[in-house]
């Protein structure tokens, strides 16, 4: 079987060698084969590699991207996997895109108060009493 250098097969991903070294040393790429003590990847390396980075895409955290890789039992199918993480991603989004609203909200206010300082923003605001999220 033919196998290739690090700088190739990062080439051909489009990643720099360290990110495979990262991938490797935190678990989504096996342990390869060494040749005079350099790494030597399969073919199979280029597909794990576009399915890491697909998932990276997806918004999945590193160690999100090991479970969907191997925390599940090998009966467990790919579609199956997807769909237990995209889920648990999908609520944690619709999170931080009512948190992003909110913010865009204040930001588009234009903050205008009409204050000549700090201090009468704050006792405007503490008057208010508005409950915060």
């Amino acid at each position: 079987m033919s196998t290739l250098p690090i700088g190739e097969v990062a080439r051909r991903a489009g990643l720099a060698p360290s990110a495979i070294r990262y991938y490797e040393k935190a678990g989504l790429l096996p342990k390869p084969g060494r040749q005079s003590g350099q790494r030597r990847f399969g073919a199979e390396t280029a597909a794990r590699l576009k399915i890491i980075q697909l998932a990276r895409d997806a918004g999945f955290t590193i160690a999100e991207t090991r479970t969907f890789l191997s925390g599940f039992s090998q009966a467990t199918t790919p579609a199956a996997r997807w769909r237990a993480l995209a889920e648990r991603k999908l609520t944690e989004l619709d999170a931080q895109s009512q948190r992003i609203a909110r913010m865009k909200t204040l930001l588009e206010s234009s903050f205008h108060c009409g204050c000549l300082r700090i201090e009468d923003c704050e006792r405007a605001l503490a008057r208010c009493d508005t409950p915060r999220k």
